[in-house]
């Protein structure tokens, strides 16, 4: 018997689980409703509906691993009715106003992946720290404000148990820089914050034990977030675990973020690591063509500033400091 001889013709291909032919083209949702991302958890979103409804929300398929963060406004659909064991799905996440980042880590070397979105749209980076117990640290502030200021928002410092210290250390050292800053104490309403914040989506940072959960709870009586005390050797324990968006009273939003020990700005340029230091970018236009700022080459403009009075020896060693980090030539402040 002759044995048969095969060719392509002979191969059957098994069709795939669904024949139906892929499209590109999104559904539409013309019925989606706006909300705003107040929480997220492992893969849920609580959303708020203008209206005060509360949604719990998934990503929709189409939207992919898009990244959606506190304070991101979406388009939802589905079950709106704010029922337990209802569930929306986002369809669409709107165009961001801004974006507020911070690296893991501090180091020309560290990679795109490890910055992280503290939160979207905000208008206002409100900086807390304490005057004492645990003392303040400009080199951390400097950090914040060199974020705020490269993500287009707008800084204000709130000094915190003013009952302990004076605030006349901080403030001589941004005097240059104009900064807006609120005083508060443990035992009264923070009456001047809260007239910072009306109307405002403001988000808090600060280290661990500063009192920025006290600071919520009096803002926001309902929030309950838990207050931490501070150890021995000044460093309070975390007790945001995650960021939360909380409606003021008055109109607008406060959003708590976790106490943090540094603010890495990995993911800011040397040059644009000027931004938070006003001052010092003014006297940089003395500086020589591709002067880097380090001071270690001579003939930079930024020491010429200080020598002649015009900006303060403290600010510009921080900035130096910022430098050195970024490198890897020196660890966070």
């Amino acid at each position: 018997m002759r044995r048969r001889e095969y060719d392509e013709s002979d191969v059957r291909v098994r069709p795939g689980r669904s024949t139906r032919a892929r499209t590109r083209t999104r559904p539409r949702h013309e019925q989606a409703v706006d909300a705003f991302v107040v929480a997220v958890d492992r893969g849920r979103y609580t959303c708020a509906l203008d209206d005060g409804t509360v949604l719990l929300a998934m990503l929709a398929r189409e939207l992919g691993r898009a990244g959606v963060v506190v304070g991101d406004r979406v388009a939802v659909v589905g079950d709106l009715s704010g029922r337990a064991g209802s569930l929306v799905r986002i369809v669409r996440v709107a165009p961001r106003t801004s974006t507020l980042l911070r690296s893991a880590d501090d180091g020309a070397g560290t990679p795109a992946w490890r910055e992280k979105v503290i939160v979207a749209n905000a208008v206002q980076l409100v900086i807390v720290s304490a005057l004492a117990d645990p003392p303040p640290r400009t080199g951390f502030i400097d950090r914040c404000l060199v974020a705020a200021y490269d993500a287009g928002i707008t800084p204000l410092l709130c000094l915190t148990k003013a009952d302990l210290a004076g605030p006349e250390a901080v403030l001589d050292y941004y005097a240059d820089l104009g900064l807006r800053y609120v005083l508060c104490r443990p035992d009264e309403d923070p009456a001047a914050l809260r007239t910072a914040l009306a109307d405002q989506l403001s988000v808090l940072v600060g280290h661990s034990g500063v009192g920025k959960s006290t600071l919520v709870n009096r803002l926001v009586p309902e929030a309950r977030r838990a207050v931490g005390t501070v150890s021995a050797v000044g460093k309070g324990r975390h007790t945001s675990s995650s960021a939360v968006a909380l409606p003021l009273a008055g109109g607008g939003w406060v959003i708590d973020t976790p106490g943090v020990r540094s603010f890495g700005l990995a993911h800011i340029s040397p040059d644009d690591l000027l931004h938070g230091f006003a001052e010092l970018a003014d006297a940089s236009t003395g500086c020589l063509p591709n002067c880097d700022h380090s001071g270690l080459g001579g003939d930079c403009g930024l020491d010429k500033a200080v020598a002649d009075g015009a900006a303060d020896p403290r600010r510009l060693a921080s900035y130096r400091r910022l430098l050195a980090s970024r490198a890897g030539d020196e660890p966070p402040s």
